[in-house]
């Protein structure tokens, strides 16, 4: 074989073996601007759902207001409400005082009704015995002269308005008797109502409160979904924002890889025409052409094909449903200390960062015989490679460890079929694609 051709075809090889595994064969700039369109509408769409969950959030935030402005209010009626009910607990106290001393009162009145009511009595007994005014009249005509009938008639007359006096305020003792105890009953009843009126206003204001402070609890808890929410898709369009610097990096290293081929190509062209040129003029057509070797390109850093396991270690958990959700991915569990995390394939790195879920996370896109893939590898100890970095198959990119939503030390694997989302509609199962321990 001609040794300029066979220079090339290693060239060419390394070149497109660099890149993509083979993205110049597989997937032409067109398709990779298409993706990054694709990427760019759906960051347009997260950029429209982040308004909207800014704008449920205002809504929250002012329907939170709203509540507490109304709390505030139940807090000053309930506030007044209670001073009401300590007033009127006061004048409940006092009345009851005052019932205390109207029941003496009464208690004196009622003696002296009952003595009035003996000395009627004795008077009603003589009048029966003597014959009532009759008596009166022998009084009267028992008088030894004149002067003496007058003393006897004012006498008589004194003793009949006494009697008339005794008649008058028995019937005040008992109408003041009547009058003071309807006057407690009313007023007691009054206030004892008023207190129980304010005591159910109490408690449905207490209602009220306890129901506002449910509401605020339920709007806060709103607002931290929607928050968290945000936060998703922040992160989501983070990333989609790394894939697509990702892809506009595939693009420039493919004009370059086209240019350096094209360069190549036409080296090689001109120099096969040279060599032609020159055989012609030295007629060594009859030569065997020697017998020199065709070069063997370099071997795979890990394994053979388009992938290579991520981390050596135990399969402990797969691409199924686990512990009431469904687990996109698979985990590789290693005990020893400082266990290296590789790059599953060539490829760009979209994202490389801390994740409140994923803990130290790589993203990493990869075009392998047409078909675009995206890697994750979470819950990292140490992350080795920067996003935008250009990454080699069996590359070390980071450190097993236990950061973020981890039970153990371990590598959570993921491979998506095209790009990663929020929803992992992409996700396949890496199982019989990627090379497992």
């Amino acid at each position: 074989m001609n040794k300029s051709f066979v220079t090339f075809a290693v060239a060419g090889t390394f070149i497109v073996s660099s890149i993509f595994g083979g993205i110049a064969e597989a997937a032409s700039i067109s398709s990779l601007q298409k993706q990054q369109q694709d990427i760019q509408q759906k960051n347009s769409e997260l950029s429209s759902d982040i308004n909207t969950a800014d704008q449920q959030i205002n809504s929250l935030n002012a329907q939170q207001a709203d509540v507490k402005e109304e709390m505030t209010r139940i807090d000053l009626s309930i506030g007044e409400t209670h001073k009401k009910i300590r007033e009127k607990t006061a004048k409940l106290e006092e009345t009851k005082v005052e019932i205390t001393r109207l029941q003496e009162e009464i208690k004196v009145t009622k003696e002296r009704i009952d003595k009035r009511n003996e000395l009627l009595k004795d008077r009603a007994r003589n009048y029966q015995k003597t014959g009532g005014m009759v008596s009166y009249l022998d009084v009267l005509m028992g008088s030894k002269n004149f002067s003496d009938f007058i003393d006897r008639a004012s006498a008589v007359a004194t003793i009949m308005q006494a009697d008339q006096d005794i008649l008058a305020q028995h019937e005040a003792d008992k109408k003041s008797l009547e009058e003071n105890q309807a006057k407690l009953e009313v007023e007691l009843a009054s206030v004892q109502t008023m207190l129980a009126d304010l005591e159910k206003m109490n408690q449905q204001l207490n209602a009220q409160r306890a129901e506002k402070d449910r509401l605020l609890a339920t709007l806060e808890e709103q607002e931290d979904e929607i928050h968290e929410h945000k936060m998703e898709l922040q992160e989501e369009a983070q990333i989609l924002a790394g894939q697509s610097a990702a892809i506009q990096k595939a693009i420039e290293l493919e004009q370059q890889r086209q240019a350096a081929a094209a360069a190549e190509a036409k080296a090689a062209a001109e120099a096969a025409t040279a060599a032609a040129a020159a055989a012609n003029n030295n007629n060594a057509g009859s030569g065997s052409g020697g017998g020199e070797s065709t070069p063997t390109p370099p071997s795979p850093p890990v394994s053979s094909g388009a992938f290579t396991m991520p981390a050596n270690g135990t399969f402990t958990s797969g691409f199924a449903p686990r512990w009431g959700s469904f687990h996109y991915g698979i985990d590789i569990a290693n005990r020893a200390a400082n266990v290296p995390i590789w790059a599953a394939a060539d490829g760009v790195v979209i994202q490389s960062y801390y994740s409140s879920s994923y803990g130290n996370v790589i993203f990493i896109a990869h075009s392998v015989n047409g078909q675009t893939y995206t890697t994750v590898s979470a819950h990292m100890e140490a992350r080795l490679v920067s996003s935008g970095a250009v990454v080699k198959k069996g590359q070390q990119i980071g450190i097993m460890g236990n950061t973020g939503d981890s039970t153990g030390k371990h590598l959570h694997f993921e491979l998506h079929r095209g790009q990663w989302n929020g929803s992992k509609s992409n996700a396949i199962n890496p199982v019989g694609i990627v090379p497992m321990p």
